[in-house]
C-alpha cells in the first residue's frame, strides 16, 4: 500500500496544512509533523470529508435563503437579512483584525561543524534562488540574503558560526526563526555540531538537520541519523519529530526539499509581522567603510524602515542616509523580515543590539539619555549586591530546571557524571545538560551559558585565562573540580537553590526573669535564669506573663556578666535584651529558631 506525505496531499487538495492536521486529529490519525506519511485509505477518507464539507456548505447556503424568501414579504426580507447578517458577523471583527497582520518570511540561520558544507550550501541556494537585479550578484557585506522559492521568500542569515548566532541571542534578540544544522554524511556528529545543536536548543527555535555531501562514495546518512538519537534527537522516519533532509551542496540534490521543509515549518509557526506597526529590528553585523563610513546590517522585525528615519541603537543614534538591499541596490524602505544595510550611524553598533525608531532627533536624544541613566543605576546596584540564584532563574514554580554545561578529561568521566546527574533529578527539579564535551571550556560555552543562564562544571580540566575572564565579565559560574564528590556537592547546592525551602519553628529553651536592669543605651535588660534548653542571640523570643503572651520579637543581646555571648545553657544566669522595655520580673522568655526542613 502506497503512502503520501501530509503536506503533499494538502497542496494537491488546495487546503492549508493546518486544516489538514485538524482533519487528521478529528479522525484520530497519529502524526509527527506535516512531513509525516499517511495511508491511501486515510487519503480517500480525507477527500470524502472535504467533498462533504464543500457540498454541505453550498446546500446550507441555498436552504437558508429559500425559507427567508418564502415566509417573509419582499419589503421585509432585506431588513431582516441585513439584521441576520449583522448578528452572524458580530464575532468577525476580532478575526478580521488578526487576518490583517500578514505573514512574514522566515529568517533562517545555518550552523554546524567546520568543513561540513555550510558555506557551500548557502552558495548553492544563493546562486539558484536569488533574483538577479541590475546591480548584479550579492553584496558580500550585507550578512544576509533573500531566496525566492515557490512557497515565497526565505531569508538566510549569512553570518557564519553558532557563536555569532548565540552572541545575538545573549543580548536578548531572537533573530532566527529556524536553525538548519548541517552535518556531513561522511563525518557524522563532531564537537562543533553538538555545540550548534545546543545553541539552537537554548534559543528554542525549530531545528532542521541537513545531511550534506550525500554525493560522496563514503557517505553514510543512516549513521548520522543513528548518532542523532544519542542526543535525544529522533528523525521522523525513526518515529521522532526531527526533520532530516539529505542534500548535496555540490549537485543540488535535496536542496528543493530543504527549502520546502523550511516553508512548511514557517507555516506551522505562523510567523506574522505588521508592516504598519512600530518599527523594531536587530543589528546582524556592522563595519566601517573607508569611503562611506559606518555601515550596519539590520534585520527588520516589525514595522517599516524609511530613508530619513532616526534610529536608536544602544546608547547611540543616527539618521538613515541610505538603505541598500541584499542585491546591492538602493531602496527607499524595508518591511518585516528584510535584511538591509543602513548608512547613517556615527558609531559602529554592536551585533545583537535592538534597533528602535524615533520621531525626531530630540526624541532620539531623550531615549539615549534614559538608557544611559538605566545603565548607571544598574551598575550601582550590581556594586551594592550580587544577584541571588532565584533572581537569576526567575520566580519559583512547580517544576524547576537547572541548566549545566559539563566538561571533563575523558569520555568515561563524562558518562559517569551524567549518570550521577540523572539520579539527582526529582519531580520538582530537572537537570538539563545543555552541552557536554571533552576538554577545557571555551568562550562558546560561556556564550551559551550566558544565553541559557547555565553553570559550567569542569572535572579534571581547567579553563584558560581568557575564558575565565569572559565568564567573570558575564557573571557566569565556571567551576573546576578534581574530586567527583565535590562536583556532586556543587550540583546538590544548585538543586537546593531551585527548590523553595520549607522551614519549621524549633524550640530552643526558656528562662525566668528574676530582675530588671536599666541600661542607658540598651533600655531594660532582663536578668534571667535559664531553666531549660538554651538561649541564643538572634533567636525568636516569646515573653509570657502568666498564661498570656505579651511580646513576640527577637533576642537582640545576650550577656554573661559584662561579656557579650552567643548562647547560654541551662543552669546559668544571663542578661537578655529583647528590645522591649515592658518586660517584668516573673516573666518567662521562650526562645525558638526557624530551621530548614530537608525534603524527602
Amino acid at each position: 500500500m502506497s503512502k503520501v506525505r501530509i503536506y503533499t496531499l494538502a497542496r494537491d487538495l488546495g487546503v492549508d496544512n493546518g486544516k489538514m492536521l485538524e482533519i487528521l486529529g478529528g479522525l484520530g490519525v497519529s502524526y509527527k509533523s506535516v512531513s509525516s506519511t499517511i495511508e491511501d485509505d486515510t487519503v480517500e477518507l480525507i477527500k470524502q470529508i472535504l467533498e462533504e464539507e464543500k457540498a454541505g456548505g453550498t446546500a446550507s447556503t441555498s436552504t437558508a435563503a429559500e425559507p427567508a424568501q418564502a415566509s417573509v414579504p419582499q419589503t421585509q426580507a432585506a431588513p431582516q437579512a441585513a439584521a441576520t447578517a449583522t448578528v452572524e458577523r458580530e464575532p468577525e471583527p476580532q478575526a478580521a483584525a488578526a487576518r490583517e497582520i500578514p505573514h512574514r518570511a522566515p529568517v533562517v540561520t545555518i550552523m554546524g561543524h567546520v568543513d561540513h558544507g555550510k558555506t557551500s550550501l548557502l552558495d548553492y541556494i544563493r546562486k539558484t534562488k536569488v533574483a538577479a537585479k541590475e546591480a548584479g550578484g550579492i553584496t558580500q557585506h550585507v550578512g544576509a540574503f533573500e531566496a525566492r522559492t515557490s512557497k515565497g521568500k526565505i531569508v538566510f542569515i549569512d553570518t557564519p558560526g553558532h557563536e555569532a548566532f548565540t552572541t545575538i541571542r545573549a543580548r536578548g534578540a531572537n533573530v532566527a526563526d529556524i536553525a538548519i544544522i548541517v552535518i556531513a554524511a561522511d563525518d557524522s556528529l563532531m564537537p562543533q555540531t553538538r555545540e550548534a545543536i545546543a545553541h539552537a536548543q537554548a534559543a528554542k527555535v525549530p531545528m532542521i538537520v541537513a545531511i550534506n555531501k550525500i554525493d560522496l562514495p563514503q557517505a553514510d546518512p543512516d549513521r548520522v541519523k543513528t548518532d542523532l538519537t544519542q542526543l535525544n534527537l529522533v528523525p521522523e522516519e525513526y518515529g521522532g519529530d526531527l526533520i532530516v533532509v539529505p542534500v548535496s551542496a555540490r549537485t543540488g540534490e535535496g536542496v528543493e526539499d530543504l527549502l520546502e521543509y523550511i516553508s512548511l515549518t514557517a507555516e506551522l509557526e505562523d510567523l506574522r509581522a505588521d508592516p504598519k506597526g512600530e518599527f523594531s529590528g536587530v543589528v546582524i553585523e556592522s563595519r566601517v567603510d573607508r569611503q562611506a563610513g559606518v555601515l550596519a546590517t539590520v534585520m527588520v522585525q516589525e514595522g517599516t524602515l524609511h530613508v530619513g528615519d532616526f534610529l536608536v541603537v544602544g546608547e547611540g543614534y543616527g539618521k538613515i542616509k541610505a538603505l541598500t538591499d541584499t542585491n546591492g541596490g538602493r531602496i527607499k524602505d524595508a518591511g518585516p523580515s528584510t535584511p538591509v544595510q543602513v548608512l547613517g550611524f556615527s558609531e559602529t553598533p554592536v551585533s545583537g543590539e535592538t534597533v528602535r525608531s524615533a520621531k525626531n532627533e530630540h526624541q532620539a536624544r531623550e531615549v539615549v539619555a534614559g538608557r544611559v541613566g538605566v545603565r548607571r543605576d544598574a551598575e550601582d546596584a550590581r556594586g551594592r549586591r550580587r544577584l541571588t540564584l532565584e533572581e537569576m532563574m526567575g520566580p519559583l514554580g512547580e517544576t524547576r530546571t537547572v541548566n549545566v554545561i559539563l566538561r571533563a578529561d575523558t569520555q568515561g568521566s563524562l558518562e559517569a557524571i551524567q549518570g550521577i546527574l540523572a539520579k539527582k533529578e526529582t519531580d520538582d527539579v530537572k537537570i538539563n545538560v545543555l552541552l557536554s564535551g571533552i576538554g577545557s571550556p571555551t568562550e562558546g560555552d560561556v556564550l551559551l551559558a550566558s544565553t541559557a543562564e547555565a553553570t559550567i562544571l569542569c572535572f579534571s580540566v581547567t579553563a584558560a585565562g581568557g575564558v575565565k575572564k569572559m565568564a567573570e565579565q558575564k557573571g557566569i559560574d565556571l567551576k573546576s573540580f578534581r574530586i567527583i564528590y565535590e562536583l556532586i556537592d556543587e550540583v546538590d547546592r544548585l538543586i537546593k537553590g531551585t527548590v523553595e525551602p520549607v522551614f519549621e519553628e524549633r524550640y530552643l529553651g526558656r528562662a525566668e526573669v528574676r530582675m530588671i536592669i536599666k541600661h542607658p543605651k540598651s533600655g531594660n535588660i532582663a536578668g534571667s535564669y535559664v531553666t531549660d534548653g538554651l538561649l541564643r542571640r538572634n533567636a525568636k523570643a516569646k515573653v509570657t506573663r502568666g498564661k498570656q503572651v505579651v511580646y513576640q520579637g527577637t533576642i537582640v543581646g545576650l550577656k554573661r556578666f559584662k561579656d557579650d555571648v552567643r548562647e547560654v545553657q541551662t543552669g546559668y544566669e544571663c542578661g537578655i535584651n529583647v528590645d522591649w522595655n515592658e518586660v517584668q520580673e516573673g516573666d518567662i522568655i521562650e526562645a525558638t529558631e526557624m530551621v530548614e526542613v530537608t525534603q524527602a
